[in-house]
Protein backbone atom coordinates (compact mmCIF):
# COMPACT_ATOMS: atom_id res chain seq x y z
CA UNK A 1 0.00 0.00 0.00
CA UNK A 2 1.05 3.84 -0.62
CA UNK A 3 2.56 5.91 2.05
CA UNK A 4 2.34 9.68 2.34
CA UNK A 5 5.70 9.72 1.64
CA UNK A 6 4.75 7.18 -2.10
CA UNK A 7 2.54 10.09 -2.49
CA UNK A 8 4.74 13.20 -1.78
CA UNK A 9 7.51 11.46 -3.86
CA UNK A 10 5.21 10.74 -7.00
CA UNK A 11 3.81 14.53 -6.85
CA UNK A 12 7.68 16.16 -7.07
CA UNK A 13 7.12 14.99 -10.60
CA UNK A 14 4.10 18.06 -10.95
CA UNK A 15 4.88 21.87 -11.30
CA UNK A 16 3.12 23.00 -8.46
CA UNK A 17 0.70 26.45 -8.62
CA UNK A 18 3.97 28.38 -9.85
CA UNK A 19 4.85 26.20 -12.84
CA UNK A 20 8.34 25.41 -11.88
CA UNK A 21 8.16 24.16 -8.05
CA UNK A 22 7.14 20.33 -7.30
CA UNK A 23 4.00 20.45 -6.37
CA UNK A 24 5.60 18.37 -3.22
CA UNK A 25 7.44 21.30 -2.33
CA UNK A 26 5.03 24.00 -3.21
CA UNK A 27 3.54 24.72 0.24
CA UNK A 28 0.10 24.32 -2.01
CA UNK A 29 -0.75 20.56 -0.35
CA UNK A 30 -3.79 21.48 2.38
CA UNK A 31 -4.36 17.58 2.98
CA UNK A 32 -3.19 13.81 2.23
CA UNK A 33 -5.51 10.87 3.07
CA UNK A 34 -4.51 7.42 1.84
CA UNK A 35 -7.29 4.38 2.93
CA UNK A 36 -7.68 0.83 1.17
CA UNK A 37 -6.23 2.12 -1.82
CA UNK A 38 -7.47 5.17 -2.58
CA UNK A 39 -5.63 8.11 -1.95
CA UNK A 40 -7.04 11.63 -1.28
CA UNK A 41 -5.19 14.98 -1.55
CA UNK A 42 -5.84 18.53 -1.55
CA UNK A 43 -4.49 21.47 -3.43
CA UNK A 44 -5.02 25.25 -1.88
CA UNK A 45 -4.84 27.42 -4.62
CA UNK A 46 -5.70 31.18 -5.26
CA UNK A 47 -10.12 30.67 -6.67
CA UNK A 48 -9.03 33.43 -9.53
CA UNK A 49 -6.71 30.85 -11.27
CA UNK A 50 -9.18 27.57 -10.69
CA UNK A 51 -9.05 26.89 -14.40
CA UNK A 52 -5.36 27.61 -14.86
CA UNK A 53 -4.83 25.67 -12.28
CA UNK A 54 -6.88 22.24 -14.08
CA UNK A 55 -3.81 20.75 -15.88
CA UNK A 56 -1.88 20.86 -12.62
CA UNK A 57 -5.14 18.85 -10.75
CA UNK A 58 -5.10 16.33 -13.76
CA UNK A 59 -1.50 15.51 -13.71
CA UNK A 60 -1.28 15.25 -10.07
CA UNK A 61 -4.14 12.46 -9.87
CA UNK A 62 -2.00 10.68 -13.04
CA UNK A 63 1.04 10.52 -11.21
CA UNK A 64 -0.73 8.97 -7.97
CA UNK A 65 -2.68 6.18 -9.98
CA UNK A 66 0.44 4.92 -11.28
CA UNK A 67 1.80 4.39 -7.65
CA UNK A 68 1.73 0.57 -6.73
CA UNK A 69 -1.11 -0.05 -4.52
CA UNK A 70 -3.43 2.63 -5.58
CA UNK A 71 -6.69 1.76 -7.17
CA UNK A 72 -7.79 5.36 -7.30
CA UNK A 73 -6.59 8.62 -6.97
CA UNK A 74 -8.80 11.89 -6.27
CA UNK A 75 -7.15 15.28 -6.21
CA UNK A 76 -9.34 18.19 -5.47
CA UNK A 77 -8.63 22.07 -5.77
CA UNK A 78 -9.84 24.45 -2.93
CA UNK A 79 -9.61 28.02 -2.62
CA UNK A 80 -7.05 29.64 -0.85
CA UNK A 81 -6.70 34.08 -1.10
CA UNK A 82 -3.19 34.54 -1.52
CA UNK A 83 -0.93 36.44 1.25
CA UNK A 84 -0.48 39.49 -0.84
CA UNK A 85 -4.70 40.27 -0.14
CA UNK A 86 -5.71 42.68 2.21
CA UNK A 87 -6.33 41.09 5.87
CA UNK A 88 -9.58 40.27 6.07
CA UNK A 89 -12.91 42.14 7.05
CA UNK A 90 -14.59 40.89 10.99
CA UNK A 91 -17.31 39.21 8.58
CA UNK A 92 -17.96 37.70 5.11
CA UNK A 93 -19.94 39.91 3.00
CA UNK A 94 -22.50 38.21 0.19
CA UNK A 95 -22.03 40.15 -2.74
CA UNK A 96 -23.49 39.41 -6.40
CA UNK A 97 -21.18 37.04 -8.19
CA UNK A 98 -22.13 34.16 -10.88
CA UNK A 99 -23.20 30.71 -9.23
CA UNK A 100 -22.61 27.57 -11.42
CA UNK A 101 -25.61 25.31 -12.04
CA UNK A 102 -25.03 21.71 -12.55
CA UNK A 103 -26.00 20.45 -16.06
CA UNK A 104 -29.50 19.03 -16.39
CA UNK A 105 -30.04 19.98 -12.83
CA UNK A 106 -33.21 21.79 -12.61
CA UNK A 107 -33.27 23.10 -8.65
CA UNK A 108 -31.02 22.54 -5.95
CA UNK A 109 -32.42 22.03 -2.42
CA UNK A 110 -31.14 22.03 1.07
CA UNK A 111 -32.44 20.15 3.67
CA UNK A 112 -30.46 21.30 6.97
CA UNK A 113 -30.77 21.69 10.40
CA UNK A 114 -28.75 24.00 13.38
CA UNK A 115 -27.69 20.95 15.22
CA UNK A 116 -27.69 17.01 14.72
CA UNK A 117 -30.17 14.45 16.38
CA UNK A 118 -33.25 16.05 14.99
CA UNK A 119 -33.83 13.30 12.05
CA UNK A 120 -32.73 16.14 9.25
CA UNK A 121 -31.51 12.95 7.33
CA UNK A 122 -34.35 10.94 7.92
CA UNK A 123 -36.45 14.07 6.75
CA UNK A 124 -33.94 14.43 3.77
CA UNK A 125 -34.60 11.15 2.23
CA UNK A 126 -38.71 10.72 2.55
CA UNK A 127 -38.79 14.26 1.24
CA UNK A 128 -36.87 12.68 -1.59
CA UNK A 129 -38.31 10.23 -2.07
CA UNK A 130 -41.94 11.76 -1.98
CA UNK A 131 -40.89 14.86 -4.72
CA UNK A 132 -40.20 10.98 -7.22
CA UNK A 133 -43.35 10.10 -6.08
CA UNK A 134 -45.00 13.35 -7.13
CA UNK A 135 -43.39 13.00 -10.67
CA UNK A 136 -39.97 14.68 -10.73
CA UNK A 137 -36.76 13.02 -11.27
CA UNK A 138 -34.79 13.33 -8.32
CA UNK A 139 -31.38 12.77 -6.82
CA UNK A 140 -29.78 12.66 -3.17
CA UNK A 141 -26.38 14.57 -2.11
CA UNK A 142 -25.31 13.40 1.60
CA UNK A 143 -23.03 16.30 2.10
CA UNK A 144 -22.23 14.93 5.84
CA UNK A 145 -18.50 13.74 5.00
CA UNK A 146 -17.75 13.30 9.09
CA UNK A 147 -20.81 11.18 9.62
CA UNK A 148 -22.59 10.03 6.53
CA UNK A 149 -26.39 8.74 6.79
CA UNK A 150 -27.64 7.78 3.04
CA UNK A 151 -25.79 4.25 2.64
CA UNK A 152 -27.46 3.32 5.88
CA UNK A 153 -30.69 4.47 4.96
CA UNK A 154 -31.56 3.80 1.24
CA UNK A 155 -29.83 0.49 1.85
CA UNK A 156 -27.01 0.73 -0.43
CA UNK A 157 -23.90 -1.10 0.10
CA UNK A 158 -22.26 -0.90 -3.16
CA UNK A 159 -19.39 1.44 -4.29
CA UNK A 160 -19.84 3.84 -7.37
CA UNK A 161 -18.65 2.82 -10.91
CA UNK A 162 -16.09 5.73 -12.19
CA UNK A 163 -15.91 6.61 -15.84
CA UNK A 164 -12.96 8.53 -16.14
CA UNK A 165 -13.10 11.07 -13.76
CA UNK A 166 -17.05 10.93 -13.55
CA UNK A 167 -18.65 9.00 -10.55
CA UNK A 168 -21.90 7.14 -11.59
CA UNK A 169 -24.12 7.98 -8.50
CA UNK A 170 -26.18 4.48 -6.99
CA UNK A 171 -29.66 4.42 -6.86
CA UNK A 172 -32.17 3.17 -4.90
CA UNK A 173 -36.42 3.23 -5.14
CA UNK A 174 -35.91 5.19 -8.22
CA UNK A 175 -33.84 7.94 -6.89
CA UNK A 176 -29.92 8.89 -8.03
CA UNK A 177 -27.73 9.06 -4.77
CA UNK A 178 -24.67 9.53 -3.74
CA UNK A 179 -22.47 9.57 -0.52
CA UNK A 180 -18.68 9.57 0.80
CA UNK A 181 -20.21 6.62 2.98
CA UNK A 182 -20.11 4.69 -0.30
CA UNK A 183 -16.70 4.82 -0.93
CA UNK A 184 -15.25 4.32 3.16
CA UNK A 185 -16.64 1.51 5.26
CA UNK A 186 -19.07 2.52 7.70
CA UNK A 187 -16.91 2.38 10.93
CA UNK A 188 -14.15 4.32 9.54
CA UNK A 189 -13.92 8.02 10.55
CA UNK A 190 -13.21 10.84 8.61
CA UNK A 191 -10.62 12.61 9.94
CA UNK A 192 -10.27 15.23 6.98
CA UNK A 193 -9.46 19.26 7.63
CA UNK A 194 -11.66 21.65 6.26
CA UNK A 195 -10.03 22.19 2.99
CA UNK A 196 -10.35 18.03 2.04
CA UNK A 197 -14.05 17.95 2.81
CA UNK A 198 -15.10 21.60 0.87
CA UNK A 199 -13.26 19.86 -2.06
CA UNK A 200 -14.64 16.26 -1.60
CA UNK A 201 -18.31 18.29 -1.93
CA UNK A 202 -17.28 20.12 -4.75
CA UNK A 203 -16.68 16.77 -6.60
CA UNK A 204 -19.63 15.07 -5.27
CA UNK A 205 -21.43 18.00 -6.85
CA UNK A 206 -19.71 17.66 -10.50
CA UNK A 207 -17.97 15.44 -10.75
CA UNK A 208 -21.51 12.79 -10.71
CA UNK A 209 -23.16 11.65 -13.22
CA UNK A 210 -26.65 13.10 -12.49
CA UNK A 211 -28.05 13.40 -15.60
CA UNK A 212 -31.07 15.47 -16.30
CA UNK A 213 -32.92 15.90 -12.75
CA UNK A 214 -35.85 18.36 -11.65
CA UNK A 215 -34.60 18.27 -8.06
CA UNK A 216 -31.13 17.33 -6.29
CA UNK A 217 -31.69 17.40 -2.60
CA UNK A 218 -28.42 17.99 -0.50
CA UNK A 219 -28.77 16.54 3.22
CA UNK A 220 -26.57 18.88 4.84
CA UNK A 221 -24.11 17.93 7.68
CA UNK A 222 -25.80 19.61 10.91
CA UNK A 223 -24.48 23.38 11.95
CA UNK A 224 -23.58 26.57 9.96
CA UNK A 225 -19.76 25.97 9.05
CA UNK A 226 -17.74 25.42 5.76
CA UNK A 227 -20.19 22.65 4.07
CA UNK A 228 -22.74 25.45 4.52
CA UNK A 229 -20.90 28.08 2.63
CA UNK A 230 -19.06 25.95 0.66
CA UNK A 231 -22.84 24.59 -0.77
CA UNK A 232 -23.78 28.60 -0.78
CA UNK A 233 -20.84 29.64 -2.82
CA UNK A 234 -20.73 27.00 -5.55
CA UNK A 235 -23.83 26.26 -6.63
CA UNK A 236 -27.47 28.37 -7.10
CA UNK A 237 -29.69 26.94 -4.18
CA UNK A 238 -33.28 27.42 -4.87
CA UNK A 239 -33.66 27.22 -1.52
CA UNK A 240 -33.14 25.20 2.01
CA UNK A 241 -35.59 23.23 4.39
CA UNK A 242 -34.75 23.72 8.27
CA UNK A 243 -35.61 20.73 10.15
CA UNK A 244 -35.39 20.83 14.14
CA UNK A 245 -37.57 19.78 17.14
CA UNK A 246 -39.73 21.38 19.49
CA UNK A 247 -37.46 21.24 21.86
CA UNK A 248 -36.54 24.51 22.97
CA UNK A 249 -32.46 23.54 22.64
CA UNK A 250 -33.16 22.60 19.06
CA UNK A 251 -34.71 25.81 18.35
CA UNK A 252 -32.22 28.11 19.36
CA UNK A 253 -30.00 26.10 16.93
CA UNK A 254 -32.33 26.38 14.54
CA UNK A 255 -32.72 29.74 14.64
CA UNK A 256 -29.24 29.80 13.73
CA UNK A 257 -29.61 28.00 10.58
CA UNK A 258 -32.44 30.50 9.38
CA UNK A 259 -30.43 33.78 10.49
CA UNK A 260 -27.13 31.98 8.29
CA UNK A 261 -29.35 31.35 4.91
CA UNK A 262 -30.58 34.41 5.32
CA UNK A 263 -27.11 36.05 5.48
CA UNK A 264 -26.24 34.44 2.23
CA UNK A 265 -29.61 35.32 0.07
CA UNK A 266 -30.45 31.60 0.48
CA UNK A 267 -34.51 31.59 0.81
CA UNK A 268 -36.04 29.34 3.36
CA UNK A 269 -38.45 27.26 1.65
CA UNK A 270 -40.17 26.33 4.87
CA UNK A 271 -39.48 25.15 8.76
CA UNK A 272 -40.43 21.20 9.90
CA UNK A 273 -40.95 20.14 13.33
CA UNK A 274 -39.87 16.70 13.46
CA UNK A 275 -40.47 14.48 16.61
CA UNK A 276 -43.46 16.84 16.93
CA UNK A 277 -45.53 14.47 18.82
CA UNK A 278 -45.96 10.55 20.12
CA UNK A 279 -48.84 8.53 20.15
CA UNK A 280 -49.08 5.91 22.71
CA UNK A 281 -49.39 2.06 20.09
CA UNK A 282 -50.93 0.49 22.90
CA UNK A 283 -53.11 3.17 24.52
CA UNK A 284 -53.32 5.65 21.58
CA UNK A 285 -52.71 8.72 24.60
CA UNK A 286 -50.60 11.54 22.86
CA UNK A 287 -47.46 12.97 24.62
CA UNK A 288 -45.54 15.91 23.50
CA UNK A 289 -42.05 14.70 24.42
CA UNK A 290 -40.06 17.12 23.61
CA UNK A 291 -43.12 20.09 23.62
CA UNK A 292 -45.28 21.35 20.83
CA UNK A 293 -45.28 24.46 18.56
CA UNK A 294 -42.53 25.96 18.96
CA UNK A 295 -41.24 25.49 15.44
CA UNK A 296 -44.91 26.44 14.12
CA UNK A 297 -43.73 29.55 16.32
CA UNK A 298 -40.40 30.32 15.22
CA UNK A 299 -41.60 29.95 11.74
CA UNK A 300 -44.08 32.76 12.27
CA UNK A 301 -41.60 35.04 14.03
CA UNK A 302 -39.06 34.80 10.72
CA UNK A 303 -41.84 35.37 8.46
CA UNK A 304 -41.11 31.78 7.16
CA UNK A 305 -43.38 29.06 5.55
CA UNK A 306 -44.08 26.08 8.30
CA UNK A 307 -44.22 23.35 6.09
CA UNK A 308 -45.70 20.52 8.56
CA UNK A 309 -45.22 18.03 12.05
CA UNK A 310 -43.92 14.62 11.63
CA UNK A 311 -44.32 12.43 14.70
CA UNK A 312 -42.10 10.40 16.58
CA UNK A 313 -42.93 7.24 15.71
CA UNK A 314 -41.23 3.62 16.27
CA UNK A 315 -42.19 2.77 12.08
CA UNK A 316 -40.50 5.56 11.22
CA UNK A 317 -37.41 4.38 13.08
CA UNK A 318 -37.10 0.86 12.18
CA UNK A 319 -37.74 1.35 8.89
CA UNK A 320 -34.67 4.09 8.37
CA UNK A 321 -32.78 1.38 9.97
CA UNK A 322 -33.83 -1.08 7.56
CA UNK A 323 -32.76 1.13 4.41
CA UNK A 324 -36.64 0.68 3.94
CA UNK A 325 -37.87 4.52 4.49
CA UNK A 326 -41.44 4.97 5.53
CA UNK A 327 -42.56 6.08 1.84
CA UNK A 328 -41.40 3.34 0.60
CA UNK A 329 -42.78 0.43 3.16
CA UNK A 330 -45.87 1.67 4.05
CA UNK A 331 -46.43 4.30 0.82
CA UNK A 332 -50.37 4.41 1.72
CA UNK A 333 -49.59 4.89 5.83
CA UNK A 334 -50.33 8.27 7.74
CA UNK A 335 -46.59 9.49 7.99
CA UNK A 336 -45.65 8.51 4.36
CA UNK A 337 -49.01 10.78 3.72
CA UNK A 338 -46.88 13.83 6.27
CA UNK A 339 -43.87 13.41 4.17
CA UNK A 340 -45.97 13.75 0.25
CA UNK A 341 -47.83 16.86 1.94
CA UNK A 342 -44.43 18.40 2.96
CA UNK A 343 -42.99 17.75 -0.22
CA UNK A 344 -46.18 18.61 -2.28
CA UNK A 345 -46.06 22.19 -0.63
CA UNK A 346 -41.89 22.00 -1.25
CA UNK A 347 -42.12 21.49 -4.89
CA UNK A 348 -45.19 24.21 -5.26
CA UNK A 349 -42.86 27.02 -4.23
CA UNK A 350 -40.32 25.46 -6.38
CA UNK A 351 -42.66 25.70 -9.66
CA UNK A 352 -44.03 28.85 -9.08
CA UNK A 353 -40.13 30.32 -8.91
CA UNK A 354 -40.72 31.32 -5.59
CA UNK A 355 -37.30 30.69 -4.14
CA UNK A 356 -34.22 32.84 -4.84
CA UNK A 357 -31.03 31.96 -6.48
CA UNK A 358 -28.25 32.71 -3.94
CA UNK A 359 -25.26 34.77 -4.49
CA UNK A 360 -21.54 33.67 -4.58
CA UNK A 361 -20.04 34.21 -1.67
CA UNK A 362 -16.46 35.82 -1.95
CA UNK A 363 -14.28 35.61 1.48
CA UNK A 364 -11.74 38.49 1.24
Amino acid sequence: MASEQDVLTALEAVPGPDGETPLARSGAIAGVSIRDGKVYVSISIDPQRSAAMEPMRVAAETALRKLRGVSSALVSLTANRTEQRPPPPPAAKPQAGRNLAIPGVAHIIAVASGKGGVGKSTTAVNLALSLKDLGWRIGILDADIYGPSLPRLLGLKDKPRSEGRTLIPLEAYGVKAMSIGFLVGEEEAMIWRGPMVMGALQQMLRDVAWGELDCLVVDMPPGTGDAQLTMAQSVALAGAVIVSTPQDLALIDARRGVAMFNKVDVAILGIVENMSYFVCPHCGGRSDIFGHGGARREAERYGVPFLGEVPLDMDIREQSDAGRPIVVSDPGGAHAKVYRELAAQIKAKLDKGAARVAPKIIIE
